[in-house]
């Protein structure tokens, strides 16, 4: 019994036409003579960026493949432009006497992280926490008082019985938590202030009037005890930042007078971001803390926050 010759490899050529799209046919069901014909003038045009081969036999054309080359399709850097972009973003950052650049990425997205490395950013040490909007801290549900264990229904609270934190409890309770307006600034920048001992004015300016200009971008709240503002919280939706197919919202500022802290006001206000954000019909909310903050870190998590799979990168100017 004698073996079959094996077949060899060579490149198509035009001469071989008819019979790729007799194969093509039997694969297909129906010929494409008009789509092979334009794939194999393609490659002779430009052999570059096409590889055409074919496998012959005794018999004449056993086989072929169609490749070509890809510069930019499906999202790929195009030869480098990615890096350029971003030479180009870090030199407008340091004319403009910005100190660093930040980004976020999955730990899945291993092509990206791999690009990020290649360009310069390192892994930051910044901590990204999440929470679904439904799972979150809600007043209605998780009772904003946070009742002991012979409170709440059969156990009802009496304001008037003599308890070390009756105040404590009738302030969390007339917390009222509005949509936050121009004219609030000046309390937001004095509370501000006293959180970070520094003047942020153009930062939180800026981000009022964003909330003033796009209420469908901007969610910002502010909490109010005894007709002062005690507390504020900004927020912004994100339509597809960082690669994100679903709308997500990023909690940017949070931030209670400390003369009025353990009172409720920071659960009042995440729990009003949460009801806005479910009207929204956005899913998620997330956030950046310092490692650092375990203040936050640790009311973040009471309310129903948890560690993200995104990671926080970082990039030195």
């Amino acid at each position: 019994m004698t073996s079959a010759m094996p077949a060899t490899i060579r490149a198509l050529t035009q001469q071989d036409l008819d019979a790729v799209v007799a194969i093509d046919a039997l694969t297909e069901g129906h010929a494409r003579r008009t789509y092979m014909q334009r794939r194999v003038t393609a490659a002779l045009k430009q052999p570059e960026l096409h590889v055409q081969l074919a496998a012959v036999d005794a018999k004449g054309l056993a086989g072929y493949v169609l490749a070509r080359r890809t510069v930019g399709e499906f999202g790929r850097p195009q030869q480098g432009i990615g890096k350029m972009l971003m030479d180009a973003l870090a030199g407008y950052g340091s004319r403009h006497e910005v100190g660093e650049l930040r980004t976020t990425a999955a730990w899945n997205q291993h092509a990206m992280l791999r690009w990020l490395e290649s360009v310069g950013f390192a892994l930051s040490p910044d901590r990204i926490v999440h929470c679904a909007v439904g799972d979150g801290y809600q007043a209605e549900r998780d009772d904003a008082l946070q009742l002991g264990a012979n409170e709440g229904p059969g156990h009802e609270v009496d304001y008037g019985t003599p308890e070390g934190n009756d105040f404590d409890r009738v302030e969390r309770s007339h917390c009222d938590v509005r949509s936050m307006r121009p004219e609030d600034l000046p309390q937001i920048l004095r509370i501000d202030r006293h959180i970070t001992g520094r003047d942020r004015e153009a930062y939180i300016a800026g981000k009022l009037g964003e909330a003033m200009d796009d209420s469908a971008i901007r969610v910002s709240l502010t909490a109010r005890l005894e007709d002062s503002i005690v507390g504020f919280l900004m927020a912004r939706a994100d339509l597809g930042d960082f690669g994100r197919a679903e709308p997500v919202a990023v909690l940017d500022t949070i931030g209670v007078d400390p003369a009025y802290a353990h009172r409720g006001v920071g659960h009042a206000l995440v729990g009003a971001l949460f009801s806005n954000l479910g009207a929204l019909q956005i899913d998620r909310v997330e956030t950046v803390v310092a490692p650092r903050d375990l203040a936050l870190l640790g009311f973040l998590y009471d309310v129903g926050f948890e560690p993200s799979p995104r990671l926080s990168f970082l990039r030195k100017l």
